[in-house]
């Protein structure tokens, strides 16, 4: 009798768990604006990441050594609640990759995922230098990463997310265009080697002695502290310089294009249906459902069907792979054709 009744409190135990898990994990995920607390969570970390970067930057002033001591304990209070947010992530990391039935399979996942080191690395600048203090000026540098956690709390946002999209959307064309742009400035730099040699040795010693200078002119900057003196040299400086404008505006107008097709795409979806335009098909999100937490990789659909917006609240989200969707969010579904 006694057995049953410890077994039975401890399954109870093991629920209230659950459920307290799952309620961190909603309140620490980012981009949640329904819920007051995660909300205000993501507003008092950005706060926390600001004031570790004022202090961060406010140590390096000579004129505030007198007060390091206070921007030191400052900075120990920032580390420290960094840590506990870390560790809570990786508490709930079973509930970011629902798909992986081992949560130390989804807690690892969680580490050597892309914000996870980030995370990690905001962490260990700050404990490295007692461990190892001869590297405490290298380990110092390493303090800049944690920068990039503004960018992990402006990834579920829609400005942000259109961003990442056209990136990934225009990657192969964005590849071809800088490949163009490291041959031209490879040939550049070999060609000016070959008519500056001669004319300035100490100046252009080998043929990658003209790279610094190939990318000061490819990219418009013109530092002027290396410049060709014969006809020939400036000659070529005038034909790649021209190339230059032209070959760092391609990149440009490739992203340009990406957005005005991300958002040409949206404000079709409030046009009328036609021939030419897909149909759209809109299925929200119910509490508790199977597609509640489950990441947008992961739902099946039909050959025919195709996500293009997630709705949350008043926010209109890409639907990358790795977007978790939520209760109360709204699918946008485009389909070819509807028989």
């Amino acid at each position: 009798m006694s057995r049953g009744i410890h077994r039975k409190g401890l399954y109870l135990i093991r629920q209230e768990m659950k459920e307290l898990r799952k309620r961190i994990f909603k309140i620490i995920e980012i981009g949640n604006k329904d819920d007051v607390p995660s909300a205000l969570f993501d507003g008092f970390i950005v706060i926390v990441i600001l004031l570790n970067l004022i202090v961060t930057l406010a140590q390096t002033f000579e004129q505030l050594k007198p007060y390091h001591g206070t921007l030191d304990l400052i900075e120990l209070i920032t580390i420290m609640i960094f840590t506990v947010e870390y560790l809570l992530r990786i508490w709930t990391a079973d509930m970011l990759y629902p798909e992986e039935k081992d949560p130390l399979t989804s807690r690892l996942k969680f580490i050597f995922s892309l914000f996870g080191l980030i995370d990690l690395f905001t962490i260990i600048p700050y404990f490295l230098p007692f461990i190892f203090p001869a590297g405490a000026v290298a380990f110092r540098i390493l303090r800049v990463i944690r920068i990039f956690r503004l960018f992990k709390i402006n990834a579920q946002y829609d400005a942000f997310n259109v961003i990442v999209s056209v990136i990934k959307e225009k990657k192969n064309q964005l590849v071809s265009s800088l490949s163009m742009i490291i041959i031209l400035m490879l040939a550049s730099s070999l060609c000016m080697y070959s008519l500056e040699h001669e004319a300035q040795p100490d100046q252009f010693k080998n043929a990658f002695s003209g790279i610094w200078w190939s990318v000061s002119t490819l990219l418009t900057v013109g530092y002027g502290d290396l410049y060709p003196v014969t006809a020939g040299g400036r000659f070529m400086a005038i034909i790649i310089s021209f190339l230059g404008v032209g070959m760092v505006a391609i990149p440009t107008g490739i992203i340009s294009a990406g957005f005005v097709e991300q958002y040409s795409e949206f404000k079709i979806m409030g046009g009328p249906n036609d021939e030419t335009n897909p149909r759209f098909i809109t299925s929200k999100i119910a509490e508790g459902s199977r597609f509640d937490g489950i990441r947008v990789g992961n739902v099946e659909y039909l050959p025919d069907m195709t996500p293009v917006m997630v709705i949350r609240g008043e926010e209109k989200l890409v639907p990358e792979k790795d977007l978790v969707l939520k209760a109360g969010d709204i699918i946008v579904t485009a389909v070819k054709s509807l028989s």
